[in-house]
């Protein structure tokens, strides 16, 4: 179908933000030079990609979608995404910096966050698991966009680390805006909302059991903090609780109130981490819960005592606390995202994120490496970039 064809809903997609709302890149597809392809999705019409904005040499993702094909649900998803991106401001929410209509593509422009997303860290550099003062640092970044999601009346309903994205500074956005839900109706504050995300197979996992289960009951935004705890999960397991289940046993294991939990020296049996590192006991990421054994001292960094195993290491209680609170059952009993923030487990954090996450990163550098805000640009620095690229996963990178 074309774009221009499609005028039911509140506002068409050639209705684009105002020039002030976006910043000063110009849109206009020339003033772009597309580089790498760093990513797919929206059944496969988008396409994203690293490209060089011209007039300044910085670097940016530009998300092209295909709007021939859009079918009509589609084009009204992303017509709500684009009136949302108008309306946030905030410097942990990824800012889009210019949206136009380029042939019969959408562009979406928006920085390039040279970190990638928390998921693709995990996959390339951290697959047992983060730092705890690392996960404080992005836990932190995302408490306070979500606490500015939910004062601004919307639930943001697709909260992972592959939405989770850390510039060359150590700043920390939240991206995947296109689940988002408004919960003003009518000029009022709605109690809560009955509506399924659409496009939300992949978030199942992370998806608290209220919105899951679709009852008459509905869901508010403190269904976002227990996705939180879920991220929080998999940033310090290496994977998702829940990820190798069956939707519907685990839609009954999140009903009947089982609780995923940080794995380390508290949560999993001794004699379990006496064997060779494995991780068939542990993939659910579900545990019998803090208190299993051993003493919680070392911030989540190895024991003493490692025998190899890649979850002997032990978490503070304010992290366990921190997710336990997160992942309550009932939603009443979860803290709001104002309330969490000022949680003792962000006590550790004594620097800004631009001087510690880079450093907590090593060995990971940015992809962009470069003295100034202009990058050294040749065909071969084009090459390495694109090789560093490489690793990426795909799907996981999505704006």
């Amino acid at each position: 179908m074309s774009f221009l064809a499609h005028d039911d809903s509140q506002e068409s997609l050639t209705s684009l933000p105002r020039r002030d709302t976006m910043g000063s890149y110009l849109p206009d597809s020339s003033s772009y030079e597309l580089l790498a392809v760093i990513g797919r999705g929206l059944d496969e019409l988008m396409t994203v990609n690293m490209a060089r904005y011209r007039p300044s040499g910085e670097h940016v993702a530009i998300r092209r979608i295909d709007l021939e094909f859009c079918t009509n649900d589609m084009v009204n998803f992303l017509q709500g995404e684009l009136h949302v991106s108008k309306l946030f401001h905030h410097p942990s929410i990824l800012p889009y910096k210019s949206v136009f209509i380029a042939e019969n593509e959408l562009w979406v422009i928006t920085p390039f966050m040279a970190y990638g997303s928390a998921r693709d860290l995990i996959c390339t550099h951290f697959s047992d698991g983060m730092n705890e003062l690392t996960i404080a640092y992005i836990l932190l970044g995302m408490l306070k966009a979500l606490e500015y999601i939910h004062h601004m009346g919307y639930v943001h309903r697709s909260v992972k680390a592959s939405h989770v994205l850390i510039a060359a500074d150590g700043q920390v956005c939240m991206s995947g805006l296109r689940s988002i839900f408004s919960l003003i109706r009518h000029g009022q504050r709605a109690r809560v909302v009955h509506d399924f995300p659409q496009y939300s197979v992949k978030v199942l996992p992370w998806l608290s059991p209220e919105v899951l289960q679709q009852n008459l009951q509905g869901y508010d935004s403190r269904s976002d903090i227990y996705s939180l705890g879920i991220t929080a999960c998999e940033l310090a397991n290496g994977h998702v609780p829940f990820k190798d289940m069956p939707a519907t046993q685990m839609l009954l294991e999140k009903l009947n109130g089982t609780v995923p939990c940080l794995l380390d020296t508290t949560t999993i049996p001794p004699e379990e981490l006496a064997l060779k590192p494995s991780r068939s006991g542990a993939d659910s990421g579900i545990c019998e819960g803090p208190g299993a054994g051993g003493v919680r001292h070392s911030n989540g960094e190895p024991s003493s005592a490692s025998s190899g195993h890649p979850y002997n290491r032990t978490f503070s209680p304010h992290f366990h606390a921190f997710v336990e609170l997160c992942l309550q059952r009932d939603p009443e009993k979860r803290p709001s995202a104002a309330t969490l923030a000022g949680h003792p487990f962000f006590k550790q954090i004594k620097r800004r994120p631009s001087e510690a996450l880079p450093e907590l990163l090593l060995p990971v550098s940015p992809i962009t490496c470069s003295g100034n805000s202009q990058p050294q640009y040749s065909p071969s620095g084009v090459a390495s970039l694109e090789s560093g690229l490489s690793h990426l996963e795909v799907d996981d990178w999505d704006f």
